[in-house]
């Protein structure tokens, strides 16, 4: 993280001129108006201000400034309720929109919590991809997943057993664990050629934490935070005679949007979030294939 030169993380300083200035700019705004309108009336009656001031210009001045102080209370209700998004929800499918915007940054990061991250995983290579011939104004780029350790005997993915009961499916968990090994690869491959062409310096790691995929997290540069719950107890119907599994549909999830640009209650819950996420990235296991990948 970029840090002042006072040494206060420069995201710090930005958050702290943001509600200074929404906690002190309408006292300000008005005062300013009020001052306006009552120099303007003293130059209207007293003479020697009102020729200092040119007293006809000042007072419509002063009047126009009386219908800004009525007005400004509705001006800024209108303004807020334009930063309110549109949506408090949407489709992981449109998880695309969001991958755009973030790269609009010069520094990068995306962070995954879920199940294979496959559908995040598409939107990120294509994007990837296109920092070859234009990388705009990314420099950086840090991009985390933590997906369920595979390794593990789970409930969730799992065969469905008599009576719906989930049971252990080892060469399930494999070819789960198979499909977000090639994910890594092929991102740490992507990241690899754009750091070795010297314009973006790029880093994609998988990692693994213990337990079901319940939760689905998307962390945008750490300002925006898309969270859902997955649907444990969707199947993936096999064709018959092939067994049925347990198998959340991470494309279905629908996910609550979370921004810090929202209020001061959800700003708190963001970095509530990253701390969360941060604590469990420090704690995950890393997949077996990277003790032979080569280093970025």
């Amino acid at each position: 993280m970029s840090g002042s030169r006072s040494g206060v993380p420069e995201s710090t300083l930005a958050e702290r001129v943001r509600r200074f200035q929404t906690r002190y700019q309408p006292v300000v705004t008005r005062l300013l108006l009020l001052s306006v309108f009552v120099i303007g009336l003293i130059a209207q009656f007293v003479k020697p201000v009102g020729d200092a001031l040119q007293g006809k210009v000042f007072l419509g001045s002063a009047l126009l400034s009386v219908v800004a102080y009525v007005l400004y209370d509705k001006v800024n209700d209108l303004d807020a309720s334009l930063r309110v998004p549109t949506r408090a929800q949407v489709k992981s499918r449109e998880l695309g929109t969001f991958v755009t915007e973030a790269f609009r940054a010069r520094a990068v990061e995306i962070s995954f919590l879920g199940y294979t991250g496959e559908t995040l995983y598409n939107e990120l290579y294509h994007r990837l991809e296109s920092l070859q011939d234009d990388p705009g104004p990314t420099r950086h780029v840090v991009v985390r997943f933590l997906v369920p350790d595979f390794r593990a005997p789970m409930t969730v993915p799992s065969r469905v057993g008599p009576e719906g009961t989930p049971v252990d499916d080892e060469e399930f968990r494999s070819r789960l664990e198979t499909k977000c090994r090639e994910f890594d690869q092929r991102l740490s491959g992507i990241a690899r050629g754009l750091t070795s062409m010297g314009r973006v310096s790029v880093a994609c790691e998988y990692r693994f934490y213990p337990g079901i995929p319940r939760d689905k997290i998307c962390i945008f540069n750490r300002e925006l935070v898309l969270h859902g719950l997955y649907d444990v107890s969707a199947r993936t119907m096999g064709i018959s005679p092939d067994p049925d599994y347990y198998d959340p549909q991470g494309y279905r999830t629908d996910l609550n949007i979370w921004s810090r640009e929202d209020t001061d209650d959800v700003r708190a819950a963001v970095a509530t979030w990253n701390k969360h996420f941060d604590a469990l990235w420090q704690l995950a296991a890393k997949p077996p294939w990277h003790r032979s990948a080569p280093t970025a």
